[in-house]
């Protein structure tokens, strides 16, 4: 996986959930992985299409959501589990959107869809041309996951054109 191309999604999530929990964040841990992912939590997925495709997970635990969800709008809201999705869904626009700004200025063009909870216990695993980068970010309000899968797409049409010369 190329680190130009996720290097945006984390610095926008850092620098997200920085401003909007008023407190530092810091990046526990960073693996890559080609495995099924497992949802922790609840999560939202958002495709990528375009020059460089893929997705990005955000995922949390309930409470964690809850506690954030609380601290963005700065009082105690009732605990359910609209007001859960809507925290990750809104989340996840906020590190998008810093993120697809970086991956503009690189000079990428794609298609954002909108955020989709992602509702199975697991899927979405890497392939033999994507891995998948799992990263924790540990804030006061507890661990938030970060998933991203991307690749380029015009590698991927060059290598179809090569077979299919071979063929």
């Amino acid at each position: 996986m190329r680190m130009e191309l996720i290097q945006p999604f984390i610095n926008a999530a850092d620098a997200v959930f920085a401003e909007a929990l008023q407190a530092p964040t810091k990046i526990a841990d960073l693996s890559m992985d080609e495995d099924t992912y497992r949802r922790k939590g609840v999560a939202a997925l958002i495709a990528i299409k375009g020059d460089i495709e893929g997705r990005v997970i955000l995922d949390l635990a309930p409470e964690v959501a809850m506690r954030v969800a609380n601290q963005l709008a700065g009082a105690a809201l009732p605990e359910s589990e609209q007001v859960i999705r809507e925290t990750v869904c809104e989340l996840a626009n906020m590190v998008i959107g810093n993120s697809v700004t970086l991956l503009n200025d690189q000079g990428f063009r794609f298609k954002v869809f909108p955020p989709d909870i992602h509702m199975s216990e697991e899927g979405l695993g890497g392939s033999a041309d994507t891995e998948a980068m799992v990263l924790c970010i540990e804030t006061p309000c507890g661990e938030i996951y970060l998933n991203i899968a991307m690749h380029y797409l015009h590698r991927r049409r060059s290598e179809r054109n090569t077979v299919s010369t071979l063929d």
